[in-house]
């Protein structure tokens, strides 16, 4: 038997090879955000969405569409606020880390961005997949963040998932 390749299965080796990401060299190259730096964006991040929600509360009980008691917390259609509170959260993380600037105002503020393996902008799909996977990362002790430590590209459980990195902008 011959041990020779095929002139053609070269011929594709070397044109998926030339074309094709290496994904080994993206992750030697990119230098990650880590633990830290992450942790200031999401608060600046969780300031704004907090100011925004608060906003939305205080228009939401002036139509009625939900109620405070005296000492000010919620007695009606609180349900209402928490599904609000999911989708503007995931609109604004979803959206802001799929665009052109792949990053939401806390990263941009501290010089970071969310790519995929190969260094490019993710999809909304993806961007979904990440947000949601934060819920899995918190609800498992906030292993899945504690694990952005510790990993070599500094990824969180969320990340694995999507198959997303965090990394300093160029």
């Amino acid at each position: 038997m011959d041990n020779k390749t095929p002139a053609s299965e070269e011929v594709i080796v070397e044109n998926v090879s030339e074309n094709s990401p290496d994904v080994t060299q993206v992750a030697t190259d990119t230098p990650y955000a880590g633990f830290w730096k992450r942790a200031i964006a999401y608060l600046i991040d969780a300031l704004l969405l907090t100011f925004v929600l608060v906003l939305l509360g205080f228009v939401f009980a002036m139509f009625g569409v939900v109620d405070f008691n005296a000492e000010g917390e919620m007695v009606q259609n609180a349900n209402v606020m928490d599904l609000v509170s999911i989708l503007v959260s995931w609109g604004y993380f979803a959206f802001m880390e799929s665009s052109n600037k792949q990053a939401t105002f806390g990263k941009m503020a501290l010089g970071i961005q969310v790519t995929d393996y190969a260094d490019q902008r993710i999809s909304l799909v993806r961007a979904t997949v990440r947000f949601f996977s934060k819920y899995l990362s918190a609800i498992l002790l906030l292993i899945g963040f504690i694990m952005i430590a510790f990993t070599a590209r500094k990824q969180g459980l969320h990340d694995f998932i999507a198959s997303t990195l965090v990394v300093n902008k160029p």
